[in-house]
């Protein structure tokens, strides 16, 4: 049987497309990344956001019309947005034949093969392990790793812990395994992921479990060099023994991603997030001093109920003194499955709007200025391919940008040396702009190792599917 999918939301949301390919593989079943060929089309989906959970459902009527023009005969809908609509997606979509909550991944092969309406209740919160089978569906030379799910903090814009349950980490040899896998099989960036990857371990009884994890990762034998980076900090569990890891390793990325949702006490009171932006710039200036030429993104939110225009200005005042490398703006979006949906004081959205305009212009020239900064350094690349905007150029990424998050390099001229998609090689900046770089190969090509026969079980094959990604 031909399966199609379509992963929509964040790179977490992408590991779990991959495991439930990986157990249709498993059991004999064909990935197809044409939804025309497909027997059986999934969807899985994210609602995290009003935006997310639209382009969900217009997703899944646009597959359920190969029920019809295709050879479609099933369409299963997957993850967060069954979570929130469970009962509204079995009684408004008769066009979808069965669906799979978050925690019930390991009943996609049931639902395909339409004999999942039998199973009982899933009881139990789910988490892959390094036995559980994965189609991997980035590029040969980049993943992901998901080394927790769920979360434990009560931010009151966010339904994550509705959805995805209480924080709890997997076993810390189950992640080294499944790096030490990868990095075997010629993969050059690994990617840590969860909703708080900072709080890694403390459910299995580690202190400081992220640093110990990232130590070890960084000191595996692989035969080609790697980076190892992890995404989403909170700010209250950053560590001075994480950032001294992070310093001491040059496998590991001098990148920090912690989102700080705003910088006014009284909005983060609000989100019950706590701290301030006084704060905050102590925890930037301590990262910097350990850190020397760490790049730090985060990302805001603006328009939360009860947000003032005294504390927009508060905010981007200390955008302005915090110099970030990049940083998104997200406008608020009012859950109705959130606590703060039921918050007063809601701001309008033309505000929200023309708030979200001002602080991105505004990081506009901070990015552009850091950018400046760096033309003229020489750094590691790692190469990606053929640049999307244009077949004209190739591009890659420095260890500061994070896939599919941050700029590109253009690589304009290649030394007469051929690239090729994840080598690492010596680039000299010598263009800035406002969030991408321009530059040029200064060495020859390193000999790529070739990659040794997969191990069960991410599987041989990675395979092209349908992926809208949100941040």
């Amino acid at each position: 049987m031909k399966i199609g999918f379509v992963s929509l939301g964040c790179p977490k949301n992408l590991v779990d497309t991959e495991v439930m390919m990986g157990q249709l593989v498993s059991r004999g079943h064909e990935l197809t990344p044409r939804p025309d060929e497909a027997d059986v089309i999934v969807v899985n989906t994210c609602s995290f956001i009003d935006p997310a959970k639209e382009e969900s459902v217009n997703t899944i009527l646009e597959m359920a019309e190969f029920k019809k023009t295709g050879r479609a005969q099933r369409l299963v809908v997957a993850g967060c947005l069954v979570e929130r609509y469970r009962g509204d997606i079995q009684k408004d979509l008769p066009e979808v034949d069965a669906i799979v909550g978050t925690n019930e991944v390991e009943r996609i092969v049931a639902a395909c093969e339409g004999s999942s309406a039998s199973l009982p209740p899933v009881l139990e919160p789910y988490l892959y392990h390094e036995a559980t089978p994965r189609v991997l569906t980035t590029p040969r030379h980049s993943a992901y790793i998901k080394i927790a799910e769920g979360c434990d903090h009560p931010c009151t814009f966010c339904v994550i812990p509705h959805y995805r349950g209480a924080f709890r980490s997997r076993r810390f040899e189950s992640v080294v395994v499944e790096a030490n896998r990868l990095l075997q099989q010629g993969v050059r960036e690994l990617n840590l992921i969860g909703q708080d990857t900072t709080s890694y371990g403390e459910d299995l009884g580690l202190k400081d479990g992220l640093a110990l994890l990232l130590e070890r990762l960084a000191q595996l034998e692989a035969p080609q060099p790697y980076w190892v980076r992890f995404l989403y900090a909170y700010p209250n569990r950053i560590t001075q023994r994480l950032l001294d890891t992070i310093a001491q390793h040059d496998a590991l990325p001098k990148y920090i991603d912690m989102p700080l949702q705003h910088a006014s006490a009284n909005v983060l009171k609000r989100m019950k997030r706590g701290s301030n932006g006084d704060l905050f710039l102590k925890i930037l200036e301590r990262i910097r001093r350990t850190i020397p030429g760490v790049a730090i993104r985060t990302s805001f939110i603006v328009g939360f109920p009860g947000e003032t225009q005294a504390d927009f200005d508060e905010l981007c005042q200390f955008v302005e003194a915090a110099q970030f490398d990049r940083v998104g703006v997200f406008t608020y979006s009012d859950e109705d499955t959130s606590k703060s949906f039921e918050l007063d004081a809601k701001v309008g959205k033309r505000d929200m709007s023309n708030r979200k305009r001002r602080l991105m212009s505004l990081q506009k020239k901070i990015s552009k200025k850091m950018n400046r900064l760096l033309v003229g350094s020489e750094h590691t690349l790692l190469v990606e391919g053929v640049s999307q905007e244009t077949d004209l150029l190739w591009e890659g990424r420095l260890a500061t940008q994070a896939p599919e998050i941050d700029g590109v390099c253009y690589i304009n001229d290649d030394n007469g040396s051929p690239l090729s998609p994840g080598q690492f090689r010596r680039f000299r900046i010598t263009e800035a702009h406002d969030y991408d770089l321009v530059g040029e190969i200064i060495d020859q090509a390193e000999p790529l190792a070739a990659p040794p026969k997969p191990l069960f079980p991410i599987l041989a094959d990675r395979t092209s599917i349908h992926i809208s990604r949100g941040q």
